[in-house]
């Protein structure tokens, strides 16, 4: 298993505002710079993805050129970076979709070298359950082994296939009265997303960006690109818009770096859904120093499991034993995005905030379903497999490591490996009571704190009376038979052990066979006992 680690804090922050009563001209040019820079960012992807892997410099260079005629070199510099960035999340989410393409061969054909009907283990699944279903398996094979030589021909070729504005909605298309738009509708967030209004900050310029500035009382202007300049209504081909922006968030940070000229990233874009504009502002901030571990262990911390539909949280001493009762911080994540995304994030204040108040780390599971998505490894479990889909384990670990750096504490990652099941195995029927009942999840967050404290997962069981050993039997807690080095004499602990005897002394300190225990090596056998000398 992993070993517990402090997590990394985060390395950039972003804020948004909505820009108010904006004008129907400032709406439409808006629309107009979006739509041009837009179009121009589709063809500088396009040649990005037509060099694959021999793209170098001098391409890049006469890219940013071929922009520049039809923008400016600023807008230039921000769509080729941002096409950089999009054709290199492609090749890793095609490197992700070869990997599941693998694991999902692999089970198959696992599965189908086995007999029909043969069961599986807990590290291999079995056979398939009949006939028809082994068949229908060998030709999903084939199937697999075709998508998969195809996708590492292309990887191998520098090929990928990127649709700016997302796939999901480019198919969306063709299921309008499924999603409930009609085709007006749908062309109009199609053009929205598509559109392109960003801007990379630049440290030492006024306001810290010359292309979309912001001004500390808020004045939001752009610069033009070339053709569409005669826009302008301020001196230097800019554009200035009605609306003013006030960062209720990290407000200070963000007129703090204006101020002083230092880099700040913007971006201007419209939701459709309900007619608005929103303006984002995102700045990197250098790495937060992480606490030592065993200084972020020191008085204990809060141990969290985390489950689709709440997290499970409990307090749990430096010894690692439970403390007060356990709570859950619910959240519901059905319904659209945002309102998934803001569920995530009052659960979250709420856990942190009760931390914070007891003075507390954080510990939680280092959580990767990336592997365990598959069909072909559960099989018929859909309703599992939409479980741990729907959990959101990277955005709720990335939002946590973000506002938990904000109000000091330290989070600590664990490796999942059994956490419920050890928990419920050592620890949900001992605090279990008559006014408490303990369940699996409250059971997994002790353990998940006693891995982060350094602790084994299971008790610590006690020793049996010294006068009632044969009626209560040994401990729980033993070294199995097979358990090398067993039989073996005791470390040497010092100081004395008896009034009378020093520790490690005496003639049968280390002779585990003459203690008077006739079958020595018994500790798992039935009890033995000499019999009686008939002479006496």
């Amino acid at each position: 298993m992993a070993a517990p680690f402090v997590a990394l804090g985060p390395s950039g922050v972003a804020v948004r505002d909505r820009l108010k009563h904006l004008s129907v001209e400032d709406e439409k040019v808006l629309r107009l710079i979006g739509d041009l820079l837009g179009t121009l960012a589709s063809l500088d992807l396009k040649a990005r993805c037509a060099a694959g892997l021999d793209h170098d410099t001098g391409q890049w260079a006469e890219r940013k050129r071929t922009l520049t005629l039809d923008s400016s070199s600023r807008w230039a510099g921000s769509i080729t970076k941002a096409t950089h960035d999009q054709w290199a999340l492609a090749r890793r989410g095609q490197l992700a979709h070869i990997q599941s393409l693998e694991a999902g061969v692999r089970t198959i054909a696992h599965r189908l070298s086995l007999p029909i009907g043969e069961k599986g283990g807990k590290r291999a699944p079995g056979g398939y359950r009949s006939r028809q279903e082994w068949h229908a398996k060998a030709r999903r094979l084939h199937v697999l082994e075709d998508r998969l030589r195809a996708v590492r021909a292309d990887r191998e070729a520098g090929v990928v296939r990127v649709v700016r504005g997302g796939k999901g909605l480019l198919n969306t298309r063709h299921h309008l009265r499924a999603a409930g738009l009609t085709e007006e509708q749908w062309r109009t967030r199609w053009q929205a997303v598509r559109r392109f209004l960003e801007a990379d900050g630049e440290s030492g310029k006024r306001f810290g960006n010359e292309t979309i500035r912001v001004t500390p009382d808020g004045e939001v202007s752009l610069k033009l690109p070339a053709p569409l300049a005669h826009l302008a209504n301020a001196p230097h081909g800019r554009y200035v818009l009605a609306a003013r922006v006030a960062f209720a968030h990290r407000g200070e940070q963000w007129r703090d770096r204006v101020t002083a000229n230092r880099a700040i990233a913007y971006r201007i874009h419209e939701d459709t859904s309900c007619g608005r504009w929103y303006l984002t502002a995102s700045w990197t901030i250098p790495p937060v120093k992480t606490v030592p571990l065993a200084a972020a262990r020191r008085g204990g911390l809060v141990g969290v499991d985390t489950n689709a539909d709440h997290l499970a949280a409990w307090r749990l001493d430096l010894h690692g034993n439970p403390v007060g009762e356990p709570l859950r911080f619910g959240f519901d994540l059905s319904g659209p995005a945002p309102h998934r995304d803001a569920q995530v994030r009052h659960a979250l204040i709420r856990l942190l905030h009760w931390a914070k108040r007891h003075g507390r780390a954080i510990a939680i599971e280092d959580l990767d379903f990336t592997a365990d998505k598959t069909r072909e490894k559960h099989g018929r479990r859909k309703k599992f497999r939409n479980l741990i889909s729907g959990m959101p384990v990277a955005r709720l670990r990335a939002r946590l490591v973000s506002m938990a750096a904000e109000l000091g504490i330290t989070v600590i990652a664990v490796d999942p490996a059994y956490t419920s099941k050890w928990g419920a195995q050592h620890w949900q029927k001992p605090l279990t009571c008559k006014n408490r009942t303990i369940t699996r999840h409250d059971a997994a967050a002790v353990a998940i704190g006693r891995r982060a404290l350094g602790h084994p997962i299971r008790r610590r069981t006690a020793p049996p009376p010294h006068d009632q050993r044969d009626r209560v039997g040994h401990r729980t807690v033993q070294a199995r038979p097979g358990a090398p080095r067993r039989e073996e004499p005791r470390p040497r602990i010092p100081g004395p052990r008896t009034r009378s005897m020093r520790a490690g002394c005496g003639a049968n300190a280390g002779d585990q066979c003459a203690q008077h225990r006739s079958g020595h090596a018994a500790e798992h056998d039935s009890w033995q006992q000499d019999s009686l000398p008939l002479s006496l």
